[in-house]
């Protein structure tokens, strides 16, 4: 693989994760955000897979292989699985509206290259470079947490903390070892059987998962 080859292939595969990012903040259908996150899981494992391939890193195409099978396949598939138990999955009212979303968005990104200039002087690398991608998808996680209201989408937002944390580990550090990603990514996969749990449970006691609705039923 030549160098002009691995870093438009790096680029793009950071950048989709990111775009993957501000589209489920655009997108309002619970189904289509979790089709979203399943993409971006597969962009994330591209990002590994160009590294491992470029270094000649066998363990790290094995962590390629894994974040594919896990934020790619099967964690959207459990979400897609609490999503159609909700009669009504769509983010009808987020605290905040989709257009100052999207604005937010793109201030959360100017902020995470602001913030990463010192990390990028660090890692004069191409890869080191697209490192700020990795903190924007991060802050657009949080973002994503404060504002959704459904808990789908919360979980969605936490999903895109771990791809961002993920990303800048991959780019700032060559990627980290197989046993590490194996022992975050069975982390994150209990949190999510643990929320598709709750939020089933939740669903035929109550009839919704729409968490101002829940705090509704609690007052």
């Amino acid at each position: 693989m030549s160098d002009a080859s691995f870093a438009a292939l790096l680029e793009l595969g950071a950048g989709a994760v990111l775009v993957c990012s501000v589209v489920t903040l655009w997108r309002r259908s619970l189904g289509a955000i979790v089709r979203v996150l399943s993409l971006q899981g597969a962009a994330l494992g591209a990002v590994a897979l160009v590294l491992g391939l470029h270094d000649h890193d066998g363990a790290l195409v094995g962590v390629a292989v894994l974040v594919v099978a896990e934020k790619g396949v099967a964690l959207p598939a459990m979400l897609m699985r609490l999503v159609a138990r909700d009669p009504t999955s769509r983010e009808l009212s987020p605290l905040v509206n989709v257009p100052a979303s999207l604005v937010a968005t793109g201030a959360l990104t100017l902020l995470a290259f602001t913030v990463a200039t010192p990390v990028v002087a660090l890692v004069p690398t191409v890869a080191g470079r697209l490192a700020p991608l990795g903190l924007a998808t991060m802050l657009i996680g949080l973002f994503a947490m404060a504002v959704r209201r459904k808990a789908v989408s919360q979980i969605v937002g936490l999903l895109l903390v771990d791809n961002g944390i993920a990303l800048v580990a991959f780019l700032a550090t060559g990627g980290f070892p197989l046993v590490v990603e194996l022992g975050a990514s069975l982390d994150v996969l209990l949190v999510v059987v643990v929320a598709r749990v709750l939020g089933t449970r939740m669903h035929a006691r109550f009839g919704v998962v729409d968490l101002d609705e829940l705090r509704e039923l609690h007052d």
